[in-house]
């Protein structure tokens, strides 16, 4: 609980459309509910140092939008959140019948003079939410 009394520095907030299909996805990832406010379709959720709020959309309250919500969400971002073993996970995204987008490869990104490698796949949450989960493969020069 310390960790949402010191939230980190940015904690994005997500319209879902089904809070309970939303979080069973976001727990197979590793998330935990802290806390929840059902009668205003809110949970709080965090995952190694990575925290999450969720929004039910068809919920009254304040709403932070500039365009009507259509599906899929979330478009033009995925989230990237570090696992310990990423070939587990996507073992389990796919039996879990989730709509994978990429699968799995190793992936090496050009950071000054040497490459960064990561093992990761993209798969599509229940509202369409792109999530890139990666596991670290280190240093590599160019």
């Amino acid at each position: 609980m310390d960790a949402v009394a010191r939230p980190p520095g940015l904690v994005p907030e997500l319209d879902v459309t089904d809070l309970d299909a939303s979080i069973r996805f976001l727990a197979m990832l590793g998330f935990e509910v802290q806390y929840a406010r059902p009668a205003e379709g809110f949970a709080y959720l965090a995952f190694a140092g990575v925290h999450l709020m969720l929004q039910t959309a068809g919920c009254p309250g304040r709403r932070f939008r500039t365009a009507d919500l259509v599906p899929p969400h979330g478009r033009g971002v995925n989230f990237q959140p570090e696992v310990s073993d990423v070939m587990a996970l996507h073992e389990a995204v796919v039996a879990s019948g989730a709509s994978v987008v990429d699968g799995m490869e190793d992936r090496w990104y050009a950071v000054d003079e040497r490459e960064q490698g990561n093992r990761q796949f993209v798969v599509a949450d229940p509202d369409g939410y792109l999530w890139r989960p990666f596991q670290d493969l280190g240093n590599r020069p160019c």
